[in-house]
């Protein structure tokens, strides 16, 4: 008789046919990593093996045999039924003597001078966790078991779980059906997390399959809320280069509802309570704790050599963090990083709602609201399944959606993870879907814009595109992006480029931050009623208001940054015309009325002006935050709209004062040539700056006299014209005689070849390109430079 019972202790990850995925996983980490100082709660496995014993016990394999040969594999309309007989008769099943005796031995044994230990009791299979097939939830886990009598209970349920319905058609669908797969129980000592806090860790960014980050996600209580997508979590991504180097690696948090916490119940089990307001308005852990599991997240990847979904747990008692889980990422370890499908909306349309995005595309459909399994049948092919939560009973049903929209959970939910395995489209934590989609409704699901996805109404137009970088060289001429939102910039990191040569802030500030800088400064001077109540909604949980602007801007500037390390991120400061910022939340207050914005107080004239200069003050210290304390000395900047060398000079002593001195950790400074002056006076910019970026736009604009919004003159604004064209030949030699970086951001180079061309030949170092440009222009590119 092989062994019944094996300790984590003497578990690695060989061990899978004797214990399952899961089981192995822990006993390995067990083992392995908790020398490093990575805790793993001690606990044991029920092997395979006695859960054969179980069965020939009881005389069920025949039994089995004969139900799952009955299965309706077209429909699996009986499965049902094949399942629910199978489980009453294991349940019904006797556990031999001999494995009673062993587990309990090793339950009262498992916690020094405590008997009774409440406990962990989750199912492991022996074709579990491995990469390409998650079994997220297919199988039982139980929470806060105590006592022999309960112990026993559950590890039978466990055994009686291979065959949930649902668990029997992932078998079938991923073609392990036709091999012996038993099922081992872990029995684990339980963290008092419902004292504290849980949740879950990617050590790659789930979506894009972004390498240098950890996305970890946490919730009040214990973690089934998460896996479960009954709540929505808070958000930590963690950068992995800056983890390494010991600075500052939390690039971004984003705070979840968590509207429930589930805790202990004193019958035994658990139950889910309401979470008070005061909490969830509270970040679950502190920086430091989301870096060290951040850290424990890297280590485990290291150790299994591909990326890793874990589960985690602070204990309430000792406030120690603890890994309770940790199995292979399922989706991105099979994609072919060469290939990827770019899609984008063509038109407009009414947004109803919006939620995380699982999956990148977009899709259409009718929506049907389900509230249980129960109700599949009334779900037709291809229609978007509206519900509130999934479990893995859900499985079978969201194969048939085109899409699937939950008003809860996150990004590490069972929708999440399962749609993600099933290539589906998904959105989740869409809090107000259900108010405000009806059945039958036409949408459209639009997950082709980063991290959030959104439903419009009725039946949108797209196009898709399909891209195969293997194999392809990139220019001699650098190509980069012009980008503004930091959603797009993992999934963009993945197309060939050299960085980004324009990152336009104003994005943020309007789509993010949505507030004037100077209403920050000064909120007391504030005078509209309502502008000053939604400011003070939106700085929540900010003691400062100013503090609000620049952890914003800054975690935006990081991902961007953390993105495309190590290479350039050149950021321009801000270059709203006072319009544009008289837009902003309590903007009207601090701006001038101009008649022609297009040239009025914009760029550099502002930063040092007494109208603005707290507000540039706050630029800047993001861009510091970011570059020193976050370790990101790839994020360049550059000063826009720069009138004169003296301005100029002025900005760049007002940045040193700031902390943002030139030169230091390798700060460039840039400046935009986009003024007839940028040009004719290139050589002594050139003295004052690091390199210079054409604005094509403007300078065509401001060269040929038209207004480039002007629909009448439309037919004269031309970045081919000759008067154009000489002025960029010109700043371009001027920049290489000395010895300064030059690049160009427009649309030209990409709709244009000979415009390209004519850069070229020019000797320009880089052209950057908006997202959607940038193939066609490292085309037009690679064929100027053949032609050179």
């Amino acid at each position: 008789m092989e062994d019944r019972i094996i300790s984590f202790a003497k578990l690695g990850i060989g061990d899978i046919a004797q214990v399952g995925g899961k089981n192995a996983s822990l006993g390995e980490m067990f083992q392995k990593l908790n020398p490093l100082g990575i805790r793993i709660p001690e606990g044991f496995a029920v092997t395979a093996a006695a859960y054969r014993e179980f069965i020939d016990h009881n005389q069920l394999k025949e039994f089995i045999a004969n139900q799952l040969a009955s299965l309706d594999l077209v429909h699996f309309s009986n499965l049902r039924k094949v399942s629910s007989s199978i489980k009453t008769k294991i349940l019904k099943g006797e556990l031999p003597k001999e494995l009673v005796e062993e587990v309990l031995q090793a339950y009262h044994t498992l916690v020094p001078n405590l008997p009774n230990p409440d406990v962990a009791v989750r199912s492991s299979a022996t074709a579990e966790d491995l990469p390409g097939a998650s079994f997220a939830g297919l199988h039982e886990s139980f929470l806060n078991i105590k006592g022999k009598e309960s112990l026993l209970r559950a590890v039978k349920s466990c055994f009686a779980s291979l065959y949930n319905g649902r668990a029997i058609k992932y078998r079938h669908d991923k073609g392990f059906d036709k091999f012996d797969i038993a099922l081992s129980v872990g029995v684990q000592r339980m963290v008092r997390a419902d004292l504290a806090c849980s949740g879950v860790s990617f050590s790659i960014e789930p979506e894009s399959g972004f390498e240098n980050a950890v996305l970890i996600t946490g919730c009040w209580g214990l973690g089934e809320n998460i896996v479960q997508g009954a709540v929505i979590p808070d958000e930590f991504l963690v950068f992995k280069p800056s983890l390494g180097k010991g600075e500052k690696s939390v690039i971004s948090q984003k705070i979840g509802s968590k509207t429930k916490t589930m805790v202990y119940a004193k019958s035994g089990g658990v139950l889910n309570k309401n979470t008070p307001k005061t909490k969830q308005v509270q970040f679950v852990l502190q920086e430091k704790e989301v870096e060290l599991l951040g850290k424990w997240s890297v280590a485990i990847e290291k150790h299994y050599g591909l990326p890793m979904d874990i589960e985690w747990a602070k204990d309430g008692k000792s406030g120690e963090l603890f890994i309770v889980q940790a199995r292979p990422e399922t989706v991105h370890s099979e994609k072919d990083p060469f290939k990827l499908k770019e899609y984008s909306l063509t038109e407009s349309g009414k947004i109803l709602s919006t939620g995380y995005a699982i999956g990148s595309g977009i899709t259409a459909g009718k929506i049907k609201i389900l509230h249980s399994p129960e109700e599949a049948e009334k779900l037709n092919e291809g229609e978007i399944l509206l519900t509130e939560i999934t479990n893995p009973d859900w499985d079978p049903i969201m194969e048939k959606a085109a899409a699937i929209i939950t008003t809860k959970g996150g990004r590490t939910s069972h929708a999440a993870i399962v749609a993600r395995e099933m290539g589906a489209l998904a959105i989740v934590g869409a809090e107000n879907a259900l108010e405000n989609l009806r059945n039958g409704q036409l949408v459209t699901i639009d997950n082709s814009s980063g991290k959030m996805g959104t439903v419009y109404s009725g039946k949108l137009n797209w196009k898709v595109m399909e891209h195969d970088f293997k194999g392809l060289k990139l220019p001699k001429t650098q190509p980069m992006f012009i980008l503004a939102d930091p959603e797009k910039a993992f999934n963009l990191s993945f197309f060939p480029n050299q960085g980004v040569g324009l990152m336009r802030m104003e994005f943020v500030v309007s789509k993010s931050i949505r507030i004037h800088p100077m209403a920050l400064v000064h909120f007391d001077q504030v005078k509209d009623r309502k502008e000053k109540a939604e400011i003070k909604r939106l700085c929540q949980g900010y003691s400062d208001k100013r503090e609000y602007f620049v952890d914003k801007l800054s975690q935006a500037l990081a991902t961007i940054s953390a993105a495309f390390y190590p290479k350039d991120v050149i950021l321009r400061m801000s270059d709203f015309k006072s319009n544009e910022y008289a837009n902003l939340l309590g903007g009207r207050q601090f701006e001038l009325e101009e008649e022609n914005p297009m040239i009025g107080f914009r760029g550099a004239s502002r930063y040092d002006h007494e109208r603005y200069r707290e507000g540039f003050e706050l630029e800047c210290q993001a861009v510091k935050r970011v570059r020193e304390d976050m370790g990101m000395e790839n994020l360049k900047v550059m000063i826009p709209f720069c009138r004169t060398p003296e301005e100029g000079k002025k900005v760049i002593g007002l940045m040193d004062s700031l902390g943002l001195k030139q030169g230091k950790k390798g700060l460039e400074i840039y400046v935009m040539a986009e003024i007839p002056s940028n040009v004719i006076l290139a050589k002594e910019f050139a003295q004052i700056f690091d390199g210079f970026s054409i604005g094509s736009n403007d300078l065509t604009q401001l060269t040929l006299g038209v207004d480039r919004d002007s629909e009448v003159l439309s037919e004269l604004f031309d970045e081919n014209n000759p008067a154009v064209k000489w002025m960029i030949s010109e700043v371009i030699r001027v920049a290489k005689k000395e010895g300064k970086k030059i690049g160009l951001c427009g649309q030209a180079p990409s709709d244009n070849p000979a415009f390209a061309k004519f850069l070229i030949q020019e000797g320009i170092d880089s052209i950057s390109f908006n997202p959607d440009a940038l193939l066609k222009g490292i085309e037009n590119m690679i064929q100027a430079e053949s032609k050179k």
